[in-house]
């Protein structure tokens, strides 16, 4: 509002000078006017700086004592924090509070729910104490760091409230006692970081193939623990995704030819749980008192484990068959497979007897001996790509028909082991009629005997007449003297003198 001219200036004074003043005074009232324009815009523009900061700058009002806020990350590392902040926004998407003093996690740390919260920072604390209620109010968090602090076991159902978590960070930690349910309805966690603690079990429940805890785990690293015994038949078993991520090596694994031939195995499909720390893959010699590498198990002056050898699959004639596509890499998609007879098999193709399954797998119906060779998979990945070879054998008889298959063989076998005894028998055993052809032949002698002494032609009469004996026995025809048939040969006469 411009103030009215003073009345001084309204009496009539010379023209000249009225006129002066009157300019003058209008100058006055201008710059004034212009004052007050200035100041108004200078207060709304205070005034909306105060409503803009009400609204956005409320982070400022809400950002925690000693912490840095930038939009939706509240970082309070190294802030000397012994206690967390009692309040946090509710829009924070990330927490940081690592490297503090911080011992106890309790339910109270997070009052109300945190539905934005998807990564939460704790480690290089002394943490201690976890309640199992504490991430009650974070449902949907995915990242969550733990490590470096003094946790010394993981109790009953701790993290069962992380359904959506799938990166877990609890390395450098005093974990000794891990309770079986601690993993519990953790369905999507894909990355558990275990190692430089103390665990003395192998966790086999977590990845166990068909039950395991934790089905989407790609990568258990287990390293740097007190480890002896490894499930080797159990851990062999797994699909090669999950080995490829699975680490164990600086443990003190009892030495063993078995553990050889797996981890030989490993290093041949080129995994990385094997090929990245080859020479961390130690086990312990109780001979020589000291850790040594697996990989020299096969030296003469050591255990002189033999070289490991890939086993083909062993299937029987008429068998349905599933050959897996074992890749290092998990979703992979399998291009195709060739089989030993040079056929190329891919998903389009419509074939009664050889199907490629969604899954990547090559199903039989009914394999035969024409199927026994080499069969090559081609997968190809984002990362990478891969060639893989599966050796199939065939037994050229049915499952269900190999015991009748061993019953004839026995029955045959026995039937020539009787065979040989009865031969044995017939030739060592067959009664000797010996002493009956004895007794024939005696009597066969005397009847020959008589039968030449009536006979003969030229009777010795003087023997007759002195009664001599010898004369007769002296023209007697021998019984070895007999024709063909058995008929006696008349000999001559010997001659009288």
């Amino acid at each position: 509002m411009v103030p009215a001219p003073p009345s001084s200036l309204l009496q009539k004074r010379d023209p000249d000078s009225s006129s002066l003043s009157l300019t003058m005074w209008f100058q006055d009232a201008l710059v004034t006017r212009q004052c007050l324009l200035l100041s108004f815009k200078a207060s709304c523009l205070l005034v909306l700086l105060s409503l803009g900061t009400g609204r956005q700058g409320g982070m400022a009002l809400n950002c925690p004592k000693n912490c840095v806020c930038a939009s939706n990350i509240i970082s309070c590392s190294k802030a000397d924090l012994k206690v967390f902040p009692h309040h946090l926004p509710h829009y924070a998407t990330v927490l940081d509070f690592s490297h503090n003093q911080l011992t106890h996690l309790r339910a109270e740390w997070a009052p109300f729910q945190l539905s934005h919260l998807h990564s939460l920072f704790l480690s290089h604390n002394g943490l201690h104490f976890i309640s199992t209620e504490a991430f009650s109010n974070v449902p949907h968090l995915k990242y969550l760091d733990l490590s470096s602090n003094a946790i010394d076991s993981l109790g009953e159902n701790i993290f069962s409230k992380l359904t959506e978590l799938e990166v877990l960070l609890l390395f450098s930690n005093k974990i000794s006692k891990i309770d079986h349910s601690a993993f519990d309805d953790m369905a999507n966690l894909q990355k558990l970081y275990l190692s430089h603690n103390e665990i003395t079990r192998f966790p086999l429940e977590l990845v166990k193939r068909g039950d395991a805890k934790l089905p989407e785990l790609a990568l258990l690293d287990l390293s740097s623990n007190k480890i002896k015994n490894l499930h080797v038949k159990e851990v062999s078993g797994l699909p090669a995704w999950m080995k490829n991520g699975l680490y164990v090596h600086s443990n003190p694994l009892s030495c063993q030819c078995e553990l050889f031939n797996l981890f030989t195995h490993w290093q041949k499909r080129q995994l990385s749980s094997a090929v990245d720390f080859k020479e961390e893959l130690q086990c312990f010699d109780q001979a020589k008192n000291k850790n040594i590498t697996i990989s020299s198990l096969s030296d003469p002056e050591g255990m002189n484990c033999s070289a490991f050898k890939e086993q083909a699959l062993e299937f029987h004639r008429g068998d349905k068959v599933t050959i897996n596509c074992d890749t290092r890499q998990r979703g992979v998609t399998v291009k195709e497979w060739v089989t030993p007879r040079y056929e190329h098999v891919q998903q389009e193709d419509d074939n009664n007897t050889i199907t490629l399954l969604p899954n990547g797998s090559l199903l039989i119906s009914n394999i035969s001996t024409e199927d026994m060779g080499l069969y090559t998979c081609y997968a190809v990945s984002q990362v990478f790509n891969e060639t893989l070879y599966v050796q199939v054998t065939v037994h050229n008889y049915t499952l269900h028909g190999a015991p009748d298959m061993l019953n004839t063989a026995y029955t045959t076998l026995v039937g020539c082991i009787l065979s040989v005894i009865l031969v044995l028998i017939y030739l060592y055993l067959t009664p000797c009629r010996c002493w009956c052809r004895s007794n024939e032949k005696q009597a066969n002698q005397q009847e020959d005997s008589i039968n030449s002494s009536v006979l003969s032609t030229t009777p010795n009469h003087n023997a007759e007449v002195t009664g001599d004996k010898e004369g007769l026995n002296r023209n007697t025809v021998p019984s070895r003297a007999q024709g063909q048939n058995g008929k006696c040969k008349p000999t001559n006469s010997p001659k009288h003198p």
